[in-house]
């Protein structure tokens, strides 16, 4: 993974945001750049707001409840020890609950409420309440203070966010209470979580793959999210292939001027029985991926006119599981953390 000269100081930023379109791996990157942080003893928090128990799968552990649960150790950088990843799995009807309780100190009647699918109705008719919710939990847990004695106060905030379609919608919550409420508590939070937002404590981080249509929405959720007043922090161009291919056998795979009989008598020398085809069969996988090369060649281009901090994650040929989870971490934290 190249470092870009432009590589930003992230020891301000105390939330990282991370989005993507479905397919490029979002998650894994926030659940990467978590244990990255965790690095030099932080305290991290990874959160996730899409309801789909993927910080329990991909660290293969027991579905995550609205609680804070420690759920890794995080990389070990440089020979320091490393400090710990906590998770929370933030659900809308969970933080609709709390909010009352904290707010109109509804414990039991809000219980009730709950039972009655009142919260579900509620948050479901008003998808800007829904999102005034998730974020301000996620505000809260960055903006910690000693209130409450008992709860962690962490050093960073990793937030699986949603795709990059619906991420400035998301996070520019006060727009979408605009016809909602101009008043009160929950206008309040909003106004709270927003000047969050909008500061130098958080950046937005979105993922892409190296195809056209991801780029492109990446290109898309850059402009939004700067119309919105929101900090871009980088771009994580995830699942990159391998450059072991050289620039001139990439090219002559693409032409179809492989020596083919040269091709022939190496795999001979090295006991390879040529069957039926075998040869052409390479010949034909070789223009493949050459052509795929240059697809991704022309689209890393088009990245880099983005104007952002970009950074590269390997392809792991075995699937991501914790062992890949921290490769990768540790490419990113090569980079980025300081």
């Amino acid at each position: 993974m190249a470092a870009q000269p432009s590589t930003p100081d992230w020891s301000r930023v105390r939330l990282h945001v991370v989005t993507g379109k479905g397919g490029t791996g979002k998650s894994t990157v926030a659940a990467s750049l978590a244990l990255a942080l965790a690095a030099q003893g932080r305290q991290v928090l990874l959160c996730e707001v899409e309801g789909r128990q993927g910080i329990a799968r991909m660290f293969d552990v027991d579905p995550l409840p609205y609680e804070e649960r420690r759920i890794a150790t995080g990389l070990r950088l440089r020979g320091r020890a490393p400090g710990v990843v906590h998770a929370l799995h933030i659900d809308p009807e969970s933080a609709l609950l709390e909010y009352l309780a904290m707010y109109y100190k509804l414990g039991r009647a809000g219980r009730a409420l709950d039972r009655f699918g009142v919260i579900e109705f509620a948050t479901t008719i008003a998808p800007g309440v829904r999102d005034v919710l998730l974020t301000g939990k996620v505000y809260e847990a960055v903006q910690r203070n000693n209130r409450n004695k008992n709860a962690i106060r962490y050093d960073a905030v990793v937030l699986d966010a949603p795709p990059t379609g619906r991420i400035a919608q998301f996070l520019n919550v006060n727009d979408e209470l605009a016809g909602l409420a101009k008043v009160g508590p929950i206008k309040s939070q909003a106004d709270s979580v927003m000047t969050l937002f909008q500061s130098p404590r958080t950046a937005v981080h979105l993922v892409t793959v190296l195809e056209e249509m991801p780029v492109q929405e990446t290109a898309d959720g850059i402009a939004e999210l700067r119309q919105a007043g929101l900090p871009v922090g980088s771009v994580i161009v995830n699942q990159v292939r391998p450059g072991d291919i050289s620039a001139h056998d990439l090219a002559a795979a693409r032409a179809g001027k492989l020596d083919a009989e040269q091709i022939e008598a190496d795999l001979k020398e090295a006991g390879v029985d040529i069957g039926d085809g075998l040869v052409e069969g390479l010949l034909a996988e070789a223009h493949d991926h050459a052509e795929r090369r240059a697809l991704e060649d022309s689209q890393r281009a088009v990245v880099a006119g983005l104007g952002l901090p970009t950074y590269e994650l390997p392809r792991l040929p075995g699937g991501v599981d914790l062992g890949g989870l921290y490769e990768l971490a540790e490419d990113l934290a090569e980079q980025v953390i300081r």
